[in-house]
Formats: C-alpha cells, sequence, structure tokens
C-alpha cells in the first residue's frame, strides 16, 4: 500500500503548513517532520492492515509507537537521539491531528559522569520545546532562546537580559554577564534568524530600553519559563535531569574545544573572570575521548 492510499497524508501536508505558517520553524524542520508523519502513517497502515485516516490515527496508542520507533531503529539505525527526535516529530503530528499522543518515555541517552548535550539533542530538545509551546509566538521565542543559549554559549539570564536595542541582530551581540563585565559574541546566521522571526511574531512592542525576550503577558520572561519548558521537553525526549538550559551553554564551550579553539578564546566568548573556571572543559573533552577510546580500541 503506498502513501497515496492513505487519507491521513493530507494532514500530514496540513502539519506542514502549520510548522511553517505559524509555528515559524525552518523549511529543514518541516521537511524532516512531514516525513517522519509521512513514516508514521506508512508504518500504521500496515500495522493496522488498512488505509489510514483521522480515525486511524486516533487509535495509536504507546504499543504502536514503540513499534514504529523500533522499525525505525531496525531500517535506519537510529540512535537514541535521532529516535528520540522521531517521536518529538509524530507526537507534534498526532497533536496537530487533534490525537493525544499516548504517554511514552522518550529513548534515555545513557548517561555517567556529566556530559555536553549533543548538536542533535540539543536542536531535538528546543524542537520538542517549540512544539509544545500553546502559542505561535511563544514557540517561536522557546525556540529563539535556546538557539541562542546552545548557540552562542550564553547564561540564561545574559539571554533573558538582552535588550530588545539589539535589534535587528547582527554577526556580534554585546552581552552583559558576571560582574557586570561585557562582552561580544559571535551569533550564527541560523540565531540571528530565530531571534529575527521570534522578533516579527511576537504580539508586544520591542523598542529599546525593553526586554527582548518577553513573558505571556508582555513582561520580561522569566529563566523559570524556560527552565520548565526544557524540563518537559527533556522527559518527553528521554534526556537525562542534567540537561537544563545551562548545560546548553556547557555543550557550546566543549564542542568549540573539541574543534581547535583553545582556553583563552574560549574564556572570552563565555565571560569568564579566570582561566581556571574554562579549564574544567578539558576535562570533559577528556571523558568524551576516553569514551572514544574505550569504545573502539580492541584490547579497551
Amino acid at each position: 500500500m503506498s502513501l497515496a492510499d492513505h487519507p491521513a497524508r493530507a494532514l500530514a501536508a496540513a502539519f506542514g503548513d502549520h510548522l511553517r505558517r505559524d509555528r515559524l520553524r525552518s523549511p529543514h524542520t518541516v521537511r524532516a517532520y512531514v516525513a517522519a508523519a509521512h513514516r508514521l502513517i506508512a508504518f500504521l497502515g500496515g500495522y493496522r492492515g488498512g488505509p489510514v485516516d483521522a480515525a486511524a490515527l486516533a487509535e495509536t496508542d504507546a504499543a504502536a509507537l514503540r513499534a514504529f520507533l523500533a522499525q525505525r531503529r531496525a531500517d535506519a539505525g537510529l540512535t537514541n537521539a535521532s529516535a528520540a527526535r522521531e517521536l518529538t516529530a509524530v507526537r507534534g503530528f498526532l497533536s496537530f491531528a487533534g490525537v493525544a499522543p499516548p504517554r511514552l518515555r522518550g529513548p534515555r541517552v545513557k548517561r555517567g559522569v556529566p556530559r555536553p548535550i549533543a548538536p542533535e539533542e540539543a536542536v531535538a530538545l528546543a524542537e520538542d520545546a517549540a512544539i509544545a509551546a500553546t502559542q505561535p509566538w511563544i514557540a517561536a521565542r522557546d525556540w529563539a532562546v535556546l538557539l541562542l543559549l546552545y548557540g552562542a554559549g550564553l547564561r540564561i539570564g545574559e539571554a533573558l537580559g538582552l535588550d530588545a536595542a539589539l535589534l535587528p541582530i547582527g554577526e556580534t551581540i554585546r552581552v552583559t554577564g558576571k560582574g557586570n563585565r561585557t562582552r561580544m559574541v559571535p551569533i550564527l546566521p541560523a540565531v540571528a534568524r530565530a531571534i529575527a522571526d521570534y522578533a516579527a511574531a511576537c504580539p508586544y512592542p520591542l523598542r529599546p530600553g525593553m526586554a527582548l525576550f518577553r513573558g505571556a503577558r508582555g513582561g520580561p520572561l522569566a529563566p523559570d519559563m524556560i527552565r520548565r519548558a526544557v524540563r518537559h521537553a527533556r522527559r518527553r525526549l528521554g534526556l537525562g535531569e542534567r540537561t537544563t538550559p545551562h548545560a546548553l551553554r556547557h555543550s557550546f564551550a566543549t564542542h568549540l574545544l573539541g574543534r581547535g579553539a583553545d582556553l583563552r578564546q574560549l574564556q572570552e566568548l563565555l565571560g569568564h573572570a579566570s582561566l581556571s573556571s574554562t579549564q574544567i572543559y578539558t576535562g570533559v573533552d577528556t571523558a568524551h575521548l576516553l569514551d572514544v577510546y574505550r569504545a573502539a580500541h580492541p584490547r579497551a
């Protein structure tokens, strides 16, 4: 049975339009999520033994989702993080279709000592938080904040303390950190686009002297709102409790160090007063190196 035989494919197309128009998701995310919806529809066709429509989607239970993920792992060799992202996508599709997604714990990412969040986990976390937002502009806001924490290594207080005078975002921004010290931080194009999309969608005025990121009632966004969104997202994705907004900053630092940044450069980017604060990331990077060694060496 081909995908064209399933009436639910029209729902998948409408889901993509919703993500693009209402949730302001990137073209890459829209393609990935619609593809996941199509995969779920095709799987359910074989699983249920017939065409899939809205009524058939409503019968999707935890057992069906487990079987779907198991097949995806077998067919595509998905990692835990990729499986978690697939689960986020199909949950979003089911919610869009008016179906309450069954309670199902996402695949766990094994953690021993503290570890940075892998790039795909960071993106999955931000996407899941955005999909779960109650309003499209809040989805755009949460997506922008979490990308900013991961893409620029800001502390959550630094991100939420940004002034709307920064708009439009350029290649760098001036950040005020601990001890009222300021620093210049490079901004990736994807992060700048996310902030611009949020600014365009925000229903409140964003004028100089006002907070860039706003709460649902228009006041400055409180850190607890982002912490709560991350907490719920990590539970849905099956990530460990150490997956916090601050962990995104740790990941930024560890990934830069692993790609050749030296400690002095990293110190400047993070806004550390002393180099000793930055040196903790050499230990994290060494732990990752040991993991690679143990996994690859025949005598390990």
